[in-house]
């Protein structure tokens, strides 16, 4: 299916990775630089325009006039070990990836875009250790993101921690999800770990960090099948049209 809005690709050198850093962006069919856009920044990038449908689902409500005006930004990896270093909470290239999200992403795609400019109108989005690290970003810096989607994300004791200590958390809105079949996740170095139970533990603290923050279990497992179908619901919730957008 021929898609309505328009995929563009572009790069940043980024010093604190010390790498060019390849990104795709998707403007809905009616842009126009006459108004402001949310903007969602997508770990998996690839993953989210190829198997999550992204694009899409993006042509579908916004022809629907069922979201806001919104951007998609996919940011890919180049391999499970370079995912793996720079979206887990222990990576070696974490800290650094987080810090050329904001620093670096955010610049330019505020120079480059008709943005909000503020943190309610960036929304970090991933899956599995995509969506840590988008948690873990809007954990330190809730001003600049206001808004995570996060499926079936890997939960450790950094991350409870993180979420504990978070100070302007209450300022983020969040959407949460994990599959019911989730109790045995084989991870990149070969781990089985009990996603469900890890997710459950994370759902209470944050239920009790009294923000907004909306939580689902999913019948489904840790796959693209379980996440995809529910990413409208997603965007629906934490995008969803407001009256003033007429």
């Amino acid at each position: 299916m021929r898609r309505k809005g328009t995929m563009t690709d572009h790069s940043i050198n980024s010093e604190f990775l010390n790498e060019k850093i390849p990104f795709k962006i998707y403007k809905p069919e009616v842009f126009s630089p006459l108004y402001k856009y949310h903007v969602a920044i997508m770990q998996d990038g690839n993953d989210y325009f190829q198997l999550g449908r992204m694009a899409t689902i993006s042509d579908d409500l916004h022809s629907q006039r069922r979201i806001d005006r919104t951007i998609f930004v996919g940011i890919p990896y180049q391999d499970k070990y370079d995912r793996s270093k720079k979206y887990h909470p222990n990576g070696e290239h974490n800290e650094s990836y987080i810090r050329f999200l904001v620093h670096e992403m955010v610049p330019f795609l505020d120079d480059l875009l008709p943005t909000y400019q503020m943190g309610h109108g960036r929304i970090l989005i991933g899956d599995s250790l995509g969506g840590t690290v988008s948690l873990m970003a809007a954990c330190r810096y809730a001003h600049t993101f206001g808004k995570v989607i996060m499926q079936s994300p890997y939960v450790d004791d950094k991350v409870m921690n993180a979420v504990n200590h978070a100070p302007l958390l209450q300022q983020v809105d969040i959407y949460h999800t994990i599959g019911i079949a989730e109790e045995s996740v084989t991870t990149t170095d070969g781990k089985t770990l009990d996603f469900l139970s890890a997710n459950r533990e994370l759902n209470q603290i944050l239920t009790k960090k009294k923000l907004s923050y909306t939580y689902h279990e999913l019948e489904g497992d840790h796959n693209w099948g379980t996440w995809q179908k529910d990413l409208p619901n997603a965007l629906l919730t934490l995008l969803g049209k407001s009256e003033q957008e007429g």
